[in-house]
């Protein structure tokens, strides 16, 4: 019996803008050449030829694609393999469908503008990827994922990278009070922050928006979380303990909003939450592992150099 593929293709710029919402400025800007745009057509084709050397290697090596569609499309259930087309944002939105068991392998369709970290294939080699995830042979890594929920109701039990709590507008100072809570640690009085906000995630987010605001970059395959408080502000002799550390999988990190109107972002701008005074949103680790098959070797050296270079004391 052929594996079932379900097969999660980007939806290019160029192509939502451009070909399918007919952008009077953005065609005017690529008629132009403007260089904001200048890209953004190079980076669209060389999609589209990765779409079709994905499609082809599937059909030759005997998988059935048992559905093709965007990120926003709904993933059918007993599925083999989960295949995204795109870069990291792709695989990063396609992983809220998926569970613990299904893998799932990124196709960097775009590798000359895309960074593509968690891709375990690239345009000009992606048989050799799939042949290698469809037979078991690649090495598959399980990442950790956050669970989030709110005034004791879950919100999301799949956050790969971070979320954001902060103020409705980013000129607003964020006002909340923060703690950390488990059985091996004594009970304490959360702590009264005022701050640009404040990031937390697992360690796949951790080179990202947690190491840019202060943060240490975990392990890759760390079963821990890290809370990053962005540009807190501490008056002469104030000392917090919660500005930069760590959330073991035992534990729960608590953040009880100050503020009338607040945000909490999931993964990025697109799952956007309202939060506001009194709500509670408790932070932990979530029971729901990411496989990801055949994460770069080169990008795991990367990673591990990042680890090694991270000077910045945590908890």
């Amino acid at each position: 019996m052929s594996a079932r593929v379900a097969l999660v293709l980007k939806r290019t710029t160029y192509r939502k803008f451009v070909l399918d919402d007919h952008d009077p400025r953005l065609a005017k800007l690529v008629a132009k050449r403007d260089p904001t745009v200048r890209k953004l057509k190079q980076s669209h084709d060389a999609h589209e030829e990765s779409v079709r050397e994905v499609e082809e290697a599937l059909d030759e090596l005997g998988a059935t694609i048992a559905y093709r569609g965007g990120t926003k499309g709904k993933i059918p259930p007993r599925i083999d393999l989960v295949v995204t087309v795109g870069g990291d944002g792709t695989l990063l939105n396609a992983s809220h469908q998926i569970g613990s068991r299904v893998p799932l392998l990124g196709i960097n369709s775009s590798p000359e503008h895309s960074i593509g970290f968690f891709c375990g294939g690239t345009k000009g080699r992606a048989k050799k990827a799939l042949r290698g995830a469809l037979d078991g042979t690649t090495k598959r890594v399980e990442l950790t994922r956050m669970r989030v929920d709110k005034n004791g109701k879950l919100l999301h039990a799949r956050v790969l990278n971070e979320a954001l709590f902060c103020h409705a507008s980013p000129a607003a100072t964020s006002r909340y009070l923060v703690g950390l809570s488990g059985a091996a640690l004594p009970p304490r009085e959360p702590e009264d922050h005022r701050s640009s906000g404040v990031w937390i995630g697992p360690a796949a987010g951790s080179t990202a928006a947690q190491r840019s605001a202060g943060g240490n970059v975990l392990p890759i395959e760390s079963s821990d979380l890290q809370y990053v408080v962005r540009e807190p502000y501490m008056p002469a002799g104030t000392v917090f303990r919660h500005v930069v550390g760590r959330v073991r999988p035992d534990e729960r990190f608590t953040v009880r909003s100050k503020m009338r109107e607040a945000k909490l972002f999931l993964d990025g701008h697109a799952r956007e939450y309202d939060v506001t005074i009194g709500d509670v949103l408790v932070f932990r680790r979530s029971e729901q592992t990411l496989t990801v098959v055949g994460l770069d070797k080169a990008a795991r050296r990367r990673w591990e150099a990042a680890v090694r270079l991270a000077r910045r004391p945590s908890r």
